[in-house]
């Protein structure tokens, strides 16, 4: 079965819930990705309000357009991160940052990531997509040196900090989608091995697999995929593109705004960058993913009306289904 090809409303959330309807429907996407800000899903509405969720599915049903995942990226990035400064204070609500005291912060975003997990089970799905944060983040450089002890920490912090948010998925029969990603608890190969050792490997904790964060690392997606197949809970198509080469452009950013040409790399439009797209999606038949491949455009030197429905029709030409037979079968002479 053809897998639906869907369009994640994140970078969409300034524009009203029904117009992203409108613009997804109208380019052919097969459903949405909806992001938990914006006026685009809001998990506690979802649950208090029983009310809500029918009137979002209408919204959806009217546009012909499926929901297969909800993602919550922004406050499942406070749960773990340690500091927490003016960054959060620009993406979290009222609700969740009340008076920035940093541990407030942070339980009051992990009882939303628990609401979501019921929000999810209420619209019918079974994922729910995000980040965790991170205590350790900080030490990446390894300078001042950060102990083993100090790291050791970060993973029990993360741990004891998710267990409790997971219980509740587990309870919903949800999976979360962590997205391995620069900035988590899980942001290469080697650090999403320790996060899942840290979860003792909990059924309830997936991943969210985006090439594009492999590619600027130097990690190899098709692989990752081989190696965490029984993880991968959802897919998101974006890609990065490197610029580096010159001596000048660093792979660490340099500081530097999306899209200055200065930089080492930058995120772009899906099948403008330097995923292997053929290989990747090869990879997904072969490891039997049957879910949704969730487009997650973002682009800051293309228009996204332009970039959207172009990155759809090359994600539809290659995320053709596996063959049914081998294709050496019709050689064989035994009836």
């Amino acid at each position: 079965m053809t897998r639906p090809i869907t369009l994640f409303t994140g970078q969409w959330a300034d524009l009203p819930f029904e117009e992203v309807c409108r613009l997804a429907s109208g380019w052919g996407y097969d459903g949405l990705e909806i992001a938990c800000w914006g006026d685009h899903f809001d998990p506690w509405a979802a649950v208090e309000d029983d009310a809500y969720v029918p009137a979002k599915l209408e919204t959806l049903k009217r546009h012909g357009l499926q929901v297969f995942a909800i993602s919550n990226h922004l406050k499942g990035q406070a749960v773990c991160d340690d500091p927490i400064d003016a960054r959060h204070r620009d993406i979290l609500p009222d609700r969740i940052w009340g008076d920035g005291d940093a541990e407030g912060v942070r339980q009051r975003a992990a009882e939303e990531m628990k609401m979501t997990a019921r929000a999810a089970r209420k619209l019918g799905v079974d994922v729910v997509v995000g980040f965790t944060g991170s205590s350790i983040w900080k030490y990446v450089a390894m300078f001042p040196p950060a102990s083993q002890s100090l790291v050791d920490a970060g993973y029990e912090d993360f741990a004891n900090r998710w267990n409790p948010i997971l219980d509740v998925f587990d309870a919903e029969g949800v999976k979360f989608g962590h997205e391995v990603h620069p900035s988590e608890i899980a942001y290469d190969y080697w650090t999403t091995t320790r996060a899942l050792e840290a979860v003792g490997h909990r059924e309830a904790f997936g991943l969210n697999w985006d090439p594009s964060h492999f590619v600027w690392q130097d990690l190899d997606p098709v692989g990752f995929l081989w190696d965490f197949k029984d993880r991968i809970v959802h897919v998101d198509c974006k890609d990065a593109k490197l610029q580096v080469g010159n001596g000048r452009n660093g792979r660490m950013g340099s500081h530097l705004a999306w899209a200055d040409p200065r930089r080492g790399w930058d995120f772009v439009s899906t099948g403008h960058g330097d995923v292997p797209w053929e290989r990747c999606f090869r990879m997904l038949n072969t490891i039997g993913y049957e879910g949704p491949i969730s487009v997650e455009w973002e682009d800051a030197g293309m228009d996204r009306l332009v970039g959207a429905p172009e990155a759809l029709e090359f994600v539809r030409k290659l995320a053709f289904d596996a063959p049914e037979a081998a294709f050496d079968a019709a050689f064989s002479t035994q009836g």
